[in-house]
């Protein structure tokens, strides 16, 4: 009996003991602050949680603690580096959206105009195109409350239409030859989101073989889907080389940019590595199986290209796969998990670097803390030429790595491209600076879309919509626009613009018209850094 009586017994004692352990952690952890003689005494918790807690209990005013928390918790998130980041309740849907699949919304496209929500396009299958809604139409209330006015800006509108897949919101809708408002009951649903803006072959005089070209946006859940679908495409259609523009995306995640660069590599090469300290260093290689590891292949890039676009351009050219061509990437190479709190918020921490195959860090220098020099990086960029002139970039690392095949590359942040092609200026004047950046062009080309819809509707491609526009003589009424809104006709600067000024409004007409599929053709066509890619290509090289 003694044999399995002592056994037993130790096992009731600790069992015993750890009921009585959590029921004292738990009156413990619940009993923060406790005063004693009159004062106020702190039990073991974390600094912050004893602040909120004296805030909470003897605070002379109530005060919103929710609120404190979150401001507090992005103050001390922002002493880390430049991409950590505290993510409220509020926004943390609105920001997972930007890289999911889908969204709940109404399906439209929208911009602000004068104060109003304009439609500027409807998405095909989405709850407004089943209710009669229709591009060119201004919403001006929302579940019967008036929709309009100065405080009207693109988060209250994403909020206000955006929702929970199968509520219900009341549109009111003014629309062009219609006196009285229209009203529309639309049920929200699933709205798709793309990561590949558009997929198409390249038009260019003396080219024998056909050039595909792709623009991915962002890395989301389905990138990678999304580009085999549109590098198959391409091929079917007789694609034989490609061009890959990854301008202006910012990134998003790592693992579809993997994917992507394995379909250009042979069987082991790296295509990205990352540690830190608590992050155990993680290799991607290819494993072989890609289907266009032999075609020819241009990367195009510029200074907003970060992240994942960082990861598949630097995998390219380490691996010696493919021309980077355009300007030196942004410099983000820094690993965040996303990690949920209890209360719905979440926190973005870096926990390791991103390392492409010569050993260069893509992460450029920063100083833990301090945004302003961070933020401040492009600004240096400008002063020192380095839009315009591969001569005036500067490295802050000279430290030299090599290729695959031995060429030299340098580390520093970002990823130098092969062929530099520099912001072409000599089109640009104060009057374009003027109506460009105030979007007048943007403006001007929504407006006058819906003023022609119906004329417009006859053309069903970009090249005769574009040819008709070219007709058109819209110029002189895009000058009277821009005069009412006070920015007064410089002839000689309009007619050194007049150039940039129809490549601008007349793609964006395509676009309101055509879509994004009709837009980028004709957009690209004059683009620079493309041209030089088809020539690159049509070359040979």
């Amino acid at each position: 009996m003694k044999k399995y009586l002592y056994p037993t017994f130790i096992v009731i004692v600790l069992v015993i003991g750890f009921i009585l352990g959590n029921s004292l952690s738990e009156k413990v952890n619940a009993q923060k602050v406790v005063i004693r003689n009159g004062q106020l005494y702190i039990t073991q918790t974390s600094k912050p949680d004893q602040l909120i807690d004296l805030i909470s209990k003897y605070y002379v005013e109530t005060v919103d603690i929710d609120s404190i928390t979150d401001e507090a918790m992005t103050e001390l998130v922002q002493k880390l580096d430049p991409h950590s980041s505290y993510i409220p309740k509020k926004d943390l849907e609105m920001v997972n959206s930007e890289l999911s699949s889908s969204f709940s919304g109404v399906g439209v496209q929208f911009n602000i105009q004068s104060d109003t929500v304009r439609v500027v396009a409807v998405i095909a299958g989405g709850p407004c195109e089943g209710v009669g809604v229709l591009a060119g139409d201004a919403i001006v209330e929302v579940n019967d409350s008036a929709f309009t006015g100065k405080k009207i800006n693109n988060e209250k509108v994403m909020h206000t239409l955006r929702g929970e897949k199968g509520t219900v919101v009341r549109l009111g809708i003014k629309r062009t030859g219609e006196d009285e408002i229209l009203h529309f009951t639309v049920t929200r649903g699933d709205i798709p989101v793309h990561s590949v803006d558009a997929k198409f072959i390249i038009e260019s005089k003396g080219n024998k073989e056909k050039i595909g070209f792709v623009r991915v946006n962002k890395f989301g859940e389905n990138t990678y889907d999304e580009f085999m679908n549109a590098l198959s495409f391409l091929k079917s259609r007789g694609a034989t080389s490609y061009i890959v523009d990854l301008r202006e995306n910012s990134g998003g995640f790592m693992q579809e940019a993997i994917k992507m660069a394995n379909e250009f590599l042979d069987l082991g090469d790296m295509i990205v590595y990352a540690e830190g300290k608590g992050y155990p260093r993680t290799e991607s290689r290819a494993n072989g199986s890609g289907r266009f590891k032999k075609v020819p292949l241009v990367v195009l890039v510029d200074d907003f290209s970060a992240s994942a676009s960082e990861i598949f351009s630097g995998a390219m050219q380490d691996n010696d796969r493919a021309t980077i061509i355009g300007r030196r990437t942004f410099g983000k190479g820094l690993v965040q998990q996303q990690i949920p709190f209890e209360d719905g918020s979440a926190v973005r921490l870096t926990v390791a670097r991103y390392y492409i195959p010569s050993g260069r860090c893509i992460q450029k220098p920063y100083t833990l803390g301090d945004r302003s020099d961070y933020d401040n990086d492009f600004l240096e960029r400008y002063e020192h030429g380095e839009f315009f002139s591969a001569d005036s970039i500067h490295y802050k690392d000279t430290t030299l790595y090599f290729t695959k095949n031995g060429r030299r590359v340098y580390g520093g942040g970002g990823i130098m491209p092969d062929i530099f092609v520099g912001r072409d200026t000599t089109l640009y004047t104060k009057y374009f600076n003027r109506v460009a950046n105030r979007a007048y062009t943007y403006q001007f080309a929504f407006q006058y879309t819906n003023a022609h819809r119906k004329e417009l509707e006859k053309y069903k491609d970009w090249l005769s919509l574009e040819k008709h526009l070219k007709k058109a003589n819209w110029l002189p009424e895009f000058v009277r626009f821009c005069e009412e809104k006070e920015v007064k006709p410089v002839p000689e600067e309009i007619e050194i613009s007049q150039p940039l000024i129809e490549r601008l409004v007349n793609a964006y007409i395509v676009r309101d018209m055509l879509g994004d599929e009709g837009f980028f053709p004709l957009f690209e066509r004059d683009d620079q850094t493309t041209k030089r890619a088809v020539e690159y290509l049509i070359n040979g090289k």
